[in-house]
């Protein structure tokens, strides 16, 4: 039976997950999420895909590494066999992840080539048995991210199958990016924009799945959209790319707007906030471009943006941070000479 605790916790990662930012390789790195928790402190953040063998077979327990400031934070893992995912899962769950997550909906070749992400959606089957084996190993929530199908998959016939496995299997949290995957004849890139977007049928696997908490990822470019899918219906809104390029646009106002609790900070004080962490990162060994690179949409869409990001990417050499000063004197003076 669980806990209490165990209770409370999984409701508020479920309110969390209410509003998400979208695991995204090569993005979502501790540094990014750092950055993008300054924003908002309700949201649920997502680690870039691990693969399970990494953490099983190589040990390389540094992908696992994060602030503690950034939870509530998820896992997310790549992987189909279920021994594997499991242990990796439960490794997870040890270093104090608040949520595991199985990627199947990634359409690269690399990930393809290892039998896992969105070429598991024809083998609905073994899904739900590595879901299964997650959830025998850990005590927190075990959660999928799929697409609606891949190729030539009919998704009104097979997305309620591979609903039905999964949540056989016990899971109760799936996020749903709203496109087919096209496995075979498009880049990964490709693949987040040609396929068209279909959010009715997310409306509609809600109603033949009502205990299934469905979260909806794909095209969602702003807070007014993400209202307005919440009030239709579905349970959570995921924002990937738009968060990460426009992060005051749309992550300043989550916690006010979508969970209704939360104070706004201007550009310039969550600079001022990751200056501190930029300059202890540095001190600890790292560079200051590290961190620096996910930041250049911070002043997207105010005079002096193009600056920013210039001054950034001038001083992706650096090893202190005097080009960071810098590049908030331009923008400072910028706005001033704006506002003049």
């Amino acid at each position: 039976m669980a806990s209490k605790k165990s209770n409370k916790t999984k409701r508020n990662i479920e309110n969390s997950a209410r509003f998400s930012v979208a695991p995204m390789m090569d993005w979502t790195d501790r540094h990014c999420r750092y950055f993008h928790r300054q924003f908002t402190s309700k949201s649920l953040l997502y680690t870039e895909m691990v693969a399970a063998a990494a953490l099983v077979r190589g040990r390389a327990y540094h992908l696992l590494d994060y602030s503690i400031e950034e939870h509530p934070l998820a896992l997310q893992l790549g992987g189909s066999d279920p021994i594997e995912l499991a242990e990796a899962a439960s490794i997870g769950e040890s270093h104090g992840y608040n949520e595991i997550n199985l990627n199947v909906g990634c359409p690269s070749d690399r990930v393809q080539s290892g039998s896992f992400g969105a070429v598991l959606m024809k083998n609905p089957k073994l899904v739900a048995a590595c879901c299964e084996a997650m959830r025998t190993s850990t005590s927190i929530d075990i959660t999928v991210k799929c697409r609606i199908g891949v190729d030539d998959q009919n998704p009104e016939q097979i997305l309620p199958d591979f609903l039905n496995h999964i949540s056989d299997a016990g899971v109760t949290r799936i996020i749903i990016h709203a496109r087919k995957a096209i496995l075979k004849g498009l880049s990964p890139k490709e693949n987040r924009d040609v396929p068209p977007l279909d959010y009715d049928i997310l409306f509609n696997m809600k109603e033949k799945f009502p205990n299934l908490h469905i979260s909806l990822n794909g095209g969602v470019q702003n807070l007014d959209t993400v209202t307005d899918l919440l009030a239709k219906g579905v349970d959570g809104v995921m924002i990937g790319r738009f968060a990460y390029q426009q992060p005051t646009q749309i992550l300043s106002e989550v916690d006010k707007k979508i969970f209704r609790n939360g104070v706004i900070s201007s550009p310039f004080e969550i600079a001022d906030a990751m200056r501190l962490y930029i300059k202890e990162h540095c001190e600890k060994g790292g560079k200051p471009h590290q961190v620096t690179r996910h930041m250049t949409g911070l002043f997207h869409g105010l005079p002096g943006a193009k600056i920013w990001r210039q001054c950034l990417s001038k001083g992706s050499c650096n090893e202190n941070i005097d080009f960071f000063d810098e590049a908030l004197m331009a923008m400072t003076n910028s706005i001033n000479k704006s506002a003049a």
